[in-house]
């Protein structure tokens, strides 16, 4: 499975390196974040790769909701467990990153599971500058640049059918709410089957440290951002 080197196993229970949480969020989410650098102070490992062992864990199902409980850092021995359509994700102390409802039909269909993954996870390459930086610009607000801060609050996918073939994502509304320091930004996809919809996707990120926008140290942000891709990419390459 395409998740085996995301992940190890550990007497039944998941564990997540940094190192394997990072490279799955460039390599698969092509997310940049640097709260996923294996080095970060504050390093977290991505939602998108916890979202993706539910799903591997457990199918794919109709109606899926995601709710982010607390920041999940690196090598905790992780339980995965589904009681009546709640899924949680703990610790064996019961501490609770991620909890997750589901219904409707059902798919184990591994293929299929893997395509919706990558194609829902690859999303987050978009995130930021693509869909981000115009809408913090247009809201007069940005993140603290040396101290950015941007994490998922819940995730959630809504699907007509489960017949779905070559599986792609189109940009719909996206609005950001900000409230003092921190703001709420809400990202709609339509999931496609071959071109028509199937479905609705929807991502919540929260954006903390809000402060005034300041174009030249946005400017100065991305500028770093692409490099560090770039640099990160051509090592990978070689």
């Amino acid at each position: 499975m395409f998740l085996d080197k995301f992940h190890s196993v550990n007497q039944g229970r998941i564990v997540v390196s940094a190192t394997q949480a990072s490279q799955f969020a460039k390599d698969i989410a092509g997310d940049y974040n640097p709260i996923h650098n294996p080095d970060a102070r504050r390093f977290c490992v991505p939602g998108d790769l916890l979202f993706a062992l539910i799903l591997d864990r457990f199918g794919l199902y109709q109606n899926m909701t995601f709710k982010f409980r607390s920041l999940l850092g690196p090598d905790v021995p992780l339980e995965l467990n589904n009681s009546d359509g709640l899924i949680q994700v703990t610790d064996a102390a019961g501490k609770v990153y991620l909890e997750a409802t589901c219904d409707g039909d059902m798919t184990e269909d591994r293929k299929l599971i893997e395509e919706v993954t990558r194609c829902y996870v690859a999303a987050s390459g978009t995130n930021f500058p693509h869909t981000l930086k115009p809408l913090m610009e247009s809201n007069g607000v940005m993140f603290n640049p040396q101290r950015p801060m941007i994490i998922y609050e819940s995730m959630s996918l809504a699907l007509s059918d489960l017949n779905i073939e070559s599986p792609g994502l189109k940009t719909g509304h996206s609005s950001l709410a900000v409230n003092g320091k921190r703001a709420t930004a809400s990202l709609e996809y339509q999931l496609t089957s071959a071109d028509k919809s199937v479905g609705t996707v929807e991502k919540t990120l929260v954006i903390t440290g809000v402060r005034e926008y300041d174009g030249s140290a946005m400017d100065d942000i991305i500028t770093q951002f692409y490099e560090l891709q770039a640099e990160y990419k051509a090592a990978r390459d070689t």
